[in-house]
C-alpha cells in the first residue's frame, strides 16, 4: 500500500480512532496525543498490512495497545463514557437537555463501578457497534467470553443503578 491510501485510511479512521480511545481515557488532549501515536504507528509499518478490508480493527488494536501502556506506566484506572455522540437530536428542548446529562452523569457514576473488560465489551459492542464475532476478534477471546462479558456488565450496571436510585435505560 502507498502514501497516497495510508492518508485515505487516516482520513477515514481518524475519528472512530479518535473516540474509541477518547472512551477508554476519558481525557481530550491525551487522546488527541494517543490517537497521532497510533497513525503515527500504523504508518511505520503500513507496507507490511495486506489486508484491506481488516486495516481498521488493525489500527483499533494499535490503539488499544497505546492506551494500556498508558495505563500500566501510570498504573491508573480512568472510566469509559457510555454515550454515543452520534445519535443525539439536533433540535432537543432544554429539558432533554437536561434530563441527558443527568443520565450521562448517573453513567459515568455506575461505570467506574465496572472491571476494565466489561467496559471495554460495552464499548465495542454497544458504542462501535461491532458483532459479537468482530468483538471477539478484536479482543483475541472467544465469542462466549463475550457474550458473557456484555450480558454481564449489562447486569452489573442494572444493579448498580438499581442501588443507586437511577432510572436504567434498557437500551444500552
Amino acid at each position: 500500500m502507498d502514501e497516497m491510501s495510508f492518508q485515505q485510511v487516516y482520513q477515514t479512521h481518524n475519528d472512530a480512532i479518535y473516540q474509541y480511545i477518547f472512551y477508554l481515557i476519558q481525557h481530550r488532549e491525551l487522546a488527541e496525543d494517543l490517537t497521532q501515536e497510533t497513525f503515527y504507528r500504523a504508518y511505520k509499518q503500513f507496507d507490511t498490512f495486506r489486508e484491506e478490508a481488516d486495516v481498521k480493527t488493525w489500527i483499533k488494536r494499535i490503539a488499544r495497545n497505546l492506551v494500556y501502556d498508558h495505563f500500566r506506566r501510570k498504573q491508573i484506572v480512568k472510566f469509559i463514557p457510555f454515550v454515543n455522540t452520534d445519535d443525539r437530536v439536533e433540535k432537543d428542548t432544554p429539558s432533554d437537555i437536561l434530563e441527558r446529562g443527568e443520565a450521562v452523569a448517573n453513567l459515568y457514576e455506575a461505570l467506574k463501578e465496572l472491571k476494565l473488560p466489561y467496559r471495554e465489551t460495552l464499548v465495542l459492542r454497544k458504542i462501535d457497534g461491532l458483532s459479537i464475532k468482530e468483538s471477539a476478534d478484536f479482543l483475541g477471546c472467544s465469542e462466549k467470553q463475550v457474550t458473557n462479558n456484555t450480558a454481564r456488565a449489562l447486569k452489573a450496571l442494572q444493579k448498580i443503578y438499581e442501588e443507586r436510585g437511577y432510572t436504567y435505560v434498557t437500551e444500552l
